[in-house]
């Protein structure tokens, strides 16, 4: 997460280019060819380490790992630096530099110091060490005859990097006038306030509330960092090793110390604040004069929108271009637009790199997510872009009445237990919703609320919205946590994007108490019509220190009510109504072969639409088939069951239980002896028009083994005869999560790759009924939970899923009804809970290896806190974790307490299998 000179040239930065020429040791050259590493030209890579400077005028030396690359022929090119994240190193770059080499520029990487390869320490940015790094990679760049130049030693050069690597970005652009463009990327503008947010109501720099969650792994994540392959070399690099606080890890001596201090007083000092903000880019502000490209994460607590903000005003300020970019991403919301953030970076750079004539994107663009508008495919993507950045205060903004008077509310002693808002690093916590709860936790006695009437219509929130407070402690601080709630007609909450922003209010104990303007977090949200806002302020939270010292506050609003942004200049994409014409043409000559061979008897008169099934995805009636040469014995015999929409239905059965000629008579490929299958009330017949509406992968999929698996995808729908644009070929792409090997012949897939890209083949349309036979055959774990991650969501948007599948664990967690089949016959069907069993017992999974775990006496104390809560009606320790029974504690109440408790969790789940109920139902194992 990175001042060495000014952008004068003067005698250091000439003596460090002389150091940097003869200090360059050769690690290795090599090509990556195109089989390897995607389409187009081979990647010629180069290996080095250079050693620089500890610091300016040090005797010690620093060993950089370094890797250039670059594609095509002879001839310049503009250069590009790509940096990476904290923890990381060069080689988690390595896909996009390639890509870029393969665009036509020079790319050199780099293991930032204390990370990868590279020696020295970890200094958070710092303008001397990490800054002066990159200045030594411009000096090299300027050297190498593939690098194009503006000038002598002035190369041209962009420099792009995520989170660590898009501060360094900025900061290198700050120190170094050669740098021409930026693209940094979830980043901050202001290290300070990233970790000590809100340090201006009513108090000094030092003021912040310290979010202590993050910088516990932030600092942990350098601390516990292995020793480098290539060390810090010089006289005195040893000495100062020996002398390192213990526990610092690879950090700086006084990065180490200044942790330490704030950890332990739970607050910033003023010389946290300035050591931070030295590292930060609003210290060199005025001098980022490049066109620069801000992405920033909606799902960020880390470094949430309002720094991406402030990056985008300052450049403005200063006269360059800027755009900004909001996607749907971030530290905490994972990785949902790789591709297409790669892209637009790619973009800019062509546009002020290369002088391309390439569109750089709009100036400000928003990804939006939510209801019918989801793909399916990955969490709700849709654009929206505006002809300019109108900042957090939106182009407009409207003030919705809140009631509730003035409330008292407690900050415990020791500040514990606290409130949840998210928990950076805890993935049990995303476990609440397959139990039936939300994420965040508001405890009694501890937070007032303040809530508008139902909203008349809807309101889109894009920005920070503002609410005036005003509060009263018996302590002169006040520390408070502000969220702004989507509640919904059912009283269900809802925390956009699970975001808080928290304020220490000082003077809060003068007879009158304090007022304060609160900015609360920045979002782009929709609140639908008839759904409530709710401003909640709690005294804690668990991802922030609070107060030790027991307190009283009296909160009250002031003024007129919350005040929400909102930006009428976004246009957002147009989401094309589904024509469902949705066909296989080329097939069509395969499967009539394939029913004149399989048919019997002579032609049957189809029987008319059922307009009562209209709204229905499947009904099947008496369904029955028998294969020749089996006079005795019924594929499906007497089958019926049905199927509503947004549901998500698991098939089950032992081998040989009719599942697969279910399916194939579903699809219309084989026909059955008797019986109906309707789809939205059509009767389904070879080549009916129904099945447009449907998308299938039954029994495997066929592809084209010499073209590439894009290529594959845009000749299915170039099949159809339906428009391009109806394909959502990007989407299906996403789907298939194959990177650069889309770009890749078939035949060198694997099977688990051939399989995600038939089931982005089979989702391309977007079906109204996605049928799927075994989808997670030939895939690994983390791909089976993206599928299921992928089917509930696609169900989620009304559409309708049905998987036969025998992996029963991933059923019973993505499905929410089941069919259960055996020797042909229907054994039962309804929905899961129901099969199941009621979820009253659940069993929560405790970790049995690793720091966290807990032997068999821990499991017994810990069942016996959790005997103690109210709402349990018991607890025992069971294997591998607590066997919870629950009297009227909520199962969402339940994780939280844990939580609270500081038992750690793996899993909470009912007590009974569907294995234990399928085997019971089947009579014994499949």
């Amino acid at each position: 997460m990175r001042q060495w000179w000014t952008g004068r040239p003067r005698g250091p930065r000439r003596l460090a280019a002389a150091v940097l020429a003869l200090a360059v040791t050769a690690g290795g050259v090599g090509v990556w060819g195109a089989a390897a590493s995607g389409s187009g030209p081979a990647v010629h890579v180069e290996q080095h380490f250079l050693e620089l400077p500890e610091s300016p005028g040090s005797a010690e030396r620093v060993r950089i790992d370094t890797a250039f690359l670059t594609a095509g022929g002879p001839g310049r090119r503009p250069a590009v630096l790509l940096a990476h994240g904290f923890g990381g190193s060069k080689d988690g770059v390595r896909a996009q530099a390639e890509q870029l080499a393969r665009d036509g520029y020079a790319v050199l990487t780099w293991s930032a110091r204390g990370f990868g390869r590279s020696g020295g320490r970890i200094g958070l940015d710092d303008p001397d060490r990490e800054v002066g790094d990159v200045r030594a990679l411009v000096d090299w760049l300027a050297k190498r005859p593939e690098v194009r130049l503006d000038a002598p030693g002035d190369p041209r050069v962009g420099i792009t990097g995520a989170s660590y690597g898009g501060a360094v970005s900025l900061l290198a652009a700050a120190y170094d006038r050669r740098i021409d463009a930026v693209a940094p990327q979830i980043t901050w503008w202001n290290l300070a306030d990233a970790l000590f947010p809100q340090r201006t109501v009513g108090g000094s720099a030092a003021d912040g509330v310290f979010k202590k969650l993050w910088a516990g792994i932030f600092f942990t994540t350098g601390s516990t960092a292995a020793a480098p392959a290539a060390p810090t070399t010089g006289p005195t690099a040893a000495a100062a090793a020996a002398a390192a606080p213990a526990g610092c890890g690879r950090f700086t001596d006084r990065l180490c110390a200044m942790y330490n201090r704030v950890a332990v007083a739970g607050r910033p000092d003023p010389a946290a604040v300035k050591l931070l903000e030295r590292s930060s880019p609003s210290s060199v502000a005025d001098r980022i004069r490049v066109p620069t490209l801000v992405v920033q994460g909606q799902h960020d607590s880390l470094f949430p929108l309002d720094q991406g903000d402030a990056i985008a005003r300052a450049v403005a300020a200063n006269g360059a271009p800027v755009a900004v970019d909001w996607y749907a991403g971030g530290h905490d919301g994972g990785d949902q637009e790789t591709g297409r953030v790669q892209q637009r970076v790619a973009d800019w750079f062509d546009h002020y790199l290369k002088g391309a004539t390439t569109p750089t994107g709009p100036a400000f663009r928003v990804t939006r997510t939510g209801g019918l508008d989801s793909t399916g495919v990955q969490p709700v993507l849709r654009g929206a872009t505006a002809d300019r950045y109108p900042g957090l205060d939106g182009t407009t903004s409207r003030t919705i009445p809140l009631t509730g008077g003035e409330q008292s509310a407690a900050n415990p002693a020791g500040g514990s237990p606290p409130s949840v808002s998210t928990v950076p690093g805890l993935a049990a916590l995303s476990q609440l919703s397959a139990v039936g709860g939300g994420l965040s936790l508001d405890l009694p006695g501890q937070s007032a609320s303040f809530g508008s009437a139902p909203l008349a219509t809807a309101v889109r929130v894009t920005g920070a919205p503002r609410v005036t407070v005003r509060v009263r402690a018996d302590r002169p601080d006040a520390v408070l946590f502000a969220k702004l709630y989507d509640v919904a007609p059912d009283g269900t909450r809802s925390l956009p994007q699970q975001l808080v922003a928290p304020l220490r209010i000082t003077g809060a104990d003068a007879p009158q108490g304090r007022t304060a303007e609160v900015l609360l977090p920045a979002v782009d949200h929709e609140f639908t019509a008839g759904h409530r806002m709710l401003v909640v302020l709690s005294t804690t939270d668990l991802a922030y220190a609070s107060p030790v010292e027991p307190a009283t506050y009296r909160i009250a609003t002031a003024g007129g009510g919350l005040t929400v942004p909102a930006d009428h200049g976004l246009r957002t994409a147009p989401a094309p109504l589904p024509r469902w014409v949705w066909g296989l043409p080329a097939a069509a000559v395969a499967l009539a072969a394939l029913l004149l061979l399989t048919g019997r008897g002579g032609p049957r008169r189809t029987p008319p639409p059922d307009p009562a099934l209209a709204p229905v995805p499947l009904q099947i009636t008496g369904l029955t088939k028998r294969y020749a040469g089996a006079a005795d014995r019924y594929a499906v015999q007497d089958l019926t069951f049905r199927v509503e929409q947004g549901q998500v239905v698991g098939l089950l059965g032992p081998n040989g239980a009719g599942k697969t000629t279910t399916l194939r008579m579903l699809m219309g490929l084989i026909r059955p002896d008797r019986g109906t299958v309707r789809i939205f009330g059509h009767a389904v017949r070879s080549g009916a028009p129904v099945l447009s509406r449907v998308g299938a992968f039954v029994e495997g999929a066929g592809f084209l083994p010499h073209l590439t698996g894009r290529d594959n995808l845009r000749l299915y729908w170039q099949a159809t005869g339906r428009p391009a644009e109806d394909a959502h070929l990007a989407e299906a792409l996403e789907i298939a999560g194959l990177g650069e090997a889309l770009d890749r012949p078939v035949r060198t897939y694997s099977q688990g790759m051939r399989q995600r890209l038939a089931i982005a083949q089979a989702m391309l349309g977007l079906p109204e009924l996605l049928i799927l036979d075994e989808p997670t055959n030939g895939l690994d774990p983390p791909q089976i939970r993206e599928m299921r991650e992928v089917l509930i969501r696609y169900a989620a948007t009304g559409r309708t899923v049905i998987v036969s599948s025998h992996l029963l664990s991933e059923v019973e967690q993505s499905c929410t009804h089941l069919v259960v089949m055996d020797r042909g016959r229907l054994v039962t069907a309804g929905a899961v809970a129901d099969i199941v069993g009621a979820g009253d017992l659940l069993l929560v999974t405790i970790p049995e290896s690793g720091p966290d775990a807990l032997d068999a006496d821990g499991r017994a104390v810990a069942a016996e806190k959790v005997a103690a809560l109210d709402g349990v009606a018991s607890a025992e320790p069971a294997d591998g974790g607590l066997l919870i029974r629950l009297g009227d504690l909520p199962a969402h109440r339940l994780l939280a307490e844990l939580v609270r408790l500081g038992i750690p969790v793996e899993r909470v789940g009912p007590h009974r299998r569907l294995e234990d109920a399928f085997l019971s139902l089947i009579g014994g194992p499949a």
